[in-house]
């Protein structure tokens, strides 16, 4: 397809030990359009974050073909940015605000004042225009987790890869960084995969959400969220769509939990 941005053809990751193989991704296969925001969710242990390590070229499969913009990934895409969990270790203390946001930025070809134009946009695009002298550990989980968010989009990536970016905040903060996520997808066109554990979560920021299915990996249902655009967390969370959309994608990670779910034949 013309509008395709990420394609993951029959991905497959294998470890070796001393104990032996461990096939840990048996067969997944799904494609991201352009300006599209999917979630993947799926059982503990069923291999996400080693799916996101192979398609932001950390990490080589065993087997299969990822394409971004129909070039193969082999190595970290220059137009690809990430974001952890853990965004207390990927701020440098030593840098404020606006230097962390700046620094991807050194690589590119830019004036001093495209780099600064870049960085005042971000930070006002995540709320933040009147920290840029501040430190990260001046600043709260959610606000360094912005921090982190606006250097992704200061970089201007042609997709924005997250693993799970917000499990580590409590839920008030949660939902103002997944109010964030939102606005910078519709109003930006931002094209993201998201990573998550929480299946509210999925439902309430994806336009679709692929549920994986436990270890070896396969992709158990690949479901389009067929809500408004336009949400908030309390008239959309009240909706009975999605209510039943979230029950759905429940009742399927309990069937992957119970090995229930039958793999379409090939």
């Amino acid at each position: 397809m013309a509008d395709t941005l990420l394609s993951v053809q029959n991905l497959k990751k294998v470890y070796s030990s001393a104990a032996g193989d461990v096939e840990a991704i048996g067969d997944i296969s799904f494609t991201m359009r352009r300006g599209e925001l999917v979630c993947i969710v799926g059982p503990s242990g069923c291999g996400k974050t080693t799916l996101l390590k192979c398609i932001a070229g950390l990490l080589r499969p065993t087997e299969g073909l990822i394409e971004l913009h129909g070039q193969r990934v082999t190595s970290p895409p220059p137009n690809m940015a990430l974001v952890f969990q853990e965004y207390g270790r990927s701020l440098f203390p030593w840098l404020t605000v606006r230097g962390n946001v700046e620094l991807p930025l050194r690589h590119k070809k830019l004036s001093r004042s495209e780099r600064d134009s870049l960085v005042d946009d971000a930070l006002s695009a995540v709320g933040l225009e009147h920290t840029a002298k501040s430190y990260p550990w001046q600043l709260s989980g959610g606000m360094q987790q912005r921090v982190a968010i606006a250097r992704a989009v200061a970089y201007q990536p042609e997709v924005l890869i997250m693993d799970e970016p917000f499990a580590a905040v409590d839920a008030q903060t949660r939902a103002d960084l997944e109010d964030l996520i939102r606005s910078l997808h519709l109003e930006r066109g931002m094209s993201i995969l998201f990573v998550t554990h929480d299946i509210d979560e999925s439902v309430y920021l994806g336009e679709r959400v692929v549920v994986l299915s436990s270890s070896p990996t396969w992709v158990q249902e690949d479901l389009d969220i067929d809500l408004a655009a336009e949400r908030d967390q309390i008239t959309t969370r009240a909706l009975p769509r999605f209510t039943e959309l979230r029950t759905h994608v429940y009742q399927q990670i309990q069937r992957a939990k119970r090995g229930e779910a039958t793999r379409p034949a090939a």
